[in-house]
């Protein structure tokens, strides 16, 4: 899907949700403090919005899981404020991922709850692309735990026509994440390429925001690197087969891929395909695909016969190399019973995620029901010491992180390798 297409889809779902938001001015349940204002009582509705169905469940959970860890941690509170926390799914049976109509709907519902303070969402970046404005007009925070297109918050290369002005209408930004943009994983991906001996790269997308996004920004910066990046090619992500492509890419002397997308978006077939034509050729993936919905054949992977060909990026590193990562990794096990060993990278975002939301609402005292108030303070955060590392935010809602994990895959497992520190090329 080009650019332009993907963002007036994108448009006429964000209007017909502006319209509904209007529609229902007269609702007890509208926004009264939209804009920013403060919500009323003592109890503050924190969202979250993840795809809850399909192959990306294998990080969506544990995501999921690490928010209500943190909260569970703190009684349920944030200073005097009681949280209502209330965990939203995005996709629908029919996609098996996130759907575009689903997010706007999932939206809607935070954006005209009077007591909601806070969207911890949306985990892909096509989804965000609908929520933002939605929630941009009611003044609600939405911070994601995974989001990495560029154009959300940026105009770097990579980035459509338009962006990021057009997912804030209010003219105020309210969006944040706490993972380095595709930018940054972009040199993270050319650089595990170049290490790994790659002479001549084939790229697919899913022609998503964050697929075309990724596989256009590795596209732009691969002289930087050194890395030969032969082809780019947009694929249908409801394919049954992509034996086709796979033998083209093999006439062009392909000896790595990668592919920008998801693992619910064709991303298991496609590999499974370009293995069967080139046996031997390296599997490129970024932290779309990193996770266990890719590689282990239980949840729908490819067969482990693979394993010593895949690689993939993540903004997590080791869960026992970060600051809170031990502490974390062992109340994570105490309350789900998985193995240090196996918690999904995601989980400790999902963490930090509501914890950043929790804390800084109790650093505000009694202004912590203003909406506002959060949105100032989570811009204004500077050198957090979290669960990640030192951290800050910078004017248009980017952490200053910017490191990223390097996997491999044994027995069907995604394997922190190293920490790999790009150069970021503008």
């Amino acid at each position: 899907m080009s650019a332009f297409r993907r963002g007036a889809i994108a448009l006429l779902i964000v209007g017909a949700a502006a319209l509904a938001i209007a529609a229902c001015g007269s609702s007890k349940k509208s926004s009264s403090s939209g804009g920013g204002g403060a919500v009323s009582g003592k109890t503050l509705d924190v969202y979250s919005d993840l795809p809850l169905l399909g192959p990306l469940t294998s990080a969506t959970v544990p995501v999921k899981n690490g928010m209500e860890l943190a909260l569970s941690q703190v009684g349920n509170k944030a200073g005097p404020w009681t949280i209502k926390y209330t965990s939203l799914n995005d996709a629908t049976a029919a996609k098996a991922s996130y759907d575009l109509g689903q997010c706007a709907s999932d939206a809607r519902t935070v954006a005209t709850d009077s007591k909601a303070i806070a969207l911890l969402g949306a985990f892909n970046s096509g989804c965000a692309e609908v929520e933002i404005p939605i929630v941009n007009q009611a003044g609600i925070p939405m911070i994601s735990p995974a989001n990495t297109y560029v154009g959300l918050t940026t105009n770097e290369p990579g980035s459509a026509p338009g962006e990021p002005q057009k997912y804030y209408p209010t003219g105020t930004r309210n969006y944040l994440r706490i993972v380095p943009r595709d930018s940054i994983q972009a040199s993270a991906d050319l650089l595990a390429m170049k290490q790994e001996g790659c002479k001549r790269v084939a790229e697919a997308n899913d022609k998503t925001p964050y697929g075309a996004g990724i596989a256009q920004l590795i596209e732009l910066t691969k002289g930087a690197y050194g890395v030969n990046v032969i082809s780019n090619t947009g694929v249908d992500p409801t394919a049954p087969n992509y034996r086709s492509y796979a033998s083209t890419i093999k006439g062009q002397g392909a000896d790595c891929f990668f592919y920008g997308g998801l693992t619910s978006t064709g991303g298991v077939q496609i590999t499974k395909d370009v293995h069967a034509a080139i046996p031997n050729a390296k599997l490129f993936g970024p932290d779309g695909m990193c996770s266990t919905g890719w590689t282990d054949p239980s949840k729908g992977g490819v067969p482990t016969s693979l394993d010593p060909l895949m690689h993939c990026t993540v903004a997590t590193l080791d869960l026992l190399a970060y600051p809170g990562g031990k502490t974390f990794a062992a109340a994570y096990k105490a309350k789900y019973g998985t193995p240090e060993n196996q918690i999904d990278p995601y989980a400790i975002y999902g963490y930090e995620d509501m914890k950043l939301i929790l804390d800084t609402i109790k650093s505000l005292g009694s202004k912590g029901n203003s909406r506002s108030a959060v949105l100032n303070a989570l811009f204004s955060t500077k050198n957090r010491n979290s669960v990640l590392g030192t951290y800050s935010f910078d004017k248009n809602g980017d952490t200053t992180l910017t490191s990223y994990g390097y996997y491999k895959v044994k027995g069907g497992q995604v394997v922190f390798d190293k920490t790999l520190k790009p150069t970021v090329v503008k």
